[in-house]
């Protein structure tokens, strides 16, 4: 099963693929990491693979118990460690990963729900979220297509009292349709400070995402001086509150740095 469904996956990640991992210990040379997603399978980040540039103190980028994504760059003889780099895995990629990871990490937690509604024991989940996750390439997968369609799960053959209960808690919990709110800054700042200021607008940007409400504002290098920004909110109501709010906190960071911004939406 991918994404430490009910157990950690078995074997281990092919090289160039992406994994998360949790960081146990820092040493001066690099970092060690546990893998999220596999059992018993440690990883080493050397130094010369946490950032790109030269790093003079570990700590200074990650901590013991941080959460990562890296990229495998290979996998050594005994097979359960693995050599990685974390300066390889864009800002964007990572999102992408973690989002993957924590959607597979709810739907684990929907499944044991089921299971507890439809008398499985833990041997029957494992091979149900198994099938699942073939068949639908992944378990959150399975839960947002039956919430959607209710007859996914009977298309694929699958059948029992349970289909029933899996049906009735994907649509309760998974929420497919999002307002997306995507546009563009034209940032222009002179001096010695323009890239910091940038910088600075762009976090400030992401700040306004919000966990709790289901908020994501995440922004994205275009090509001097424009930068995409992308948000997505549960409702209409919200998205432009927050798409407001956005706009108007990067034109006063911009405007306290010197330069000019010009925002637009799609």
């Amino acid at each position: 099963m991918n994404g430490a469904l009910i157990m950690a996956n078995q074997g281990s990640p092919s090289e160039g693929s992406l994994v998360v991992c949790t960081v146990t210990e820092v040493k001066t040379n690099g970092a060690y990491v546990s893998l999220d997603t596999y059992e018993d399978i440690t990883g080493f980040i050397f130094i010369g693979e946490i950032a790109s540039g030269w790093v003079k103190n570990v700590r200074g980028f990650v901590r013991k118990g941080q959460r990562l994504v890296c990229k495998v760059l290979r996998t050594r003889r005994d097979g359960r460690s693995l050599e990685l780099s974390l300066k390889s895995v864009s800002e964007e990629r990572r999102r992408e990963t973690l989002d993957a990871w924590k959607n597979e990490q709810r739907a684990t937690e929907l499944l044991k729900f089921v299971g507890e509604k439809a008398g499985w024991d833990d041997a029957k989940r494992e091979e149900i979220g198994a099938e699942l996750t073939d068949a639908f390439g992944t378990l959150f997968g399975s839960f947002e297509d039956s919430a959607r369609d209710e007859t996914a799960l009977s298309e694929l053959e699958f059948e029992g009292d349970w289909v029933k209960i899996f049906i009735e808690i994907a649509i309760e919990n998974i929420i497919p349709a999002f307002v997306v709110f995507r546009g563009n800054f034209e940032i222009e700042v002179g001096g010695e400070e323009g890239v910091e200021t940038i910088r600075k607008a762009l976090l400030v940007a992401e700040s306004h995402a919000n966990e709790e409400l289901e908020v994501q504002v995440e922004c994205f290098y275009n090509g001097a001086p424009n930068y995409r920004v992308e948000l997505t909110a549960p409702d209409f109501e919200l998205a432009l509150e927050t798409w407001e709010t956005v706009i108007s906190e990067v034109e006063k960071c911009v405007d306290n740095g010197g330069g000019t911004v010009v925002a637009t939406k799609e």
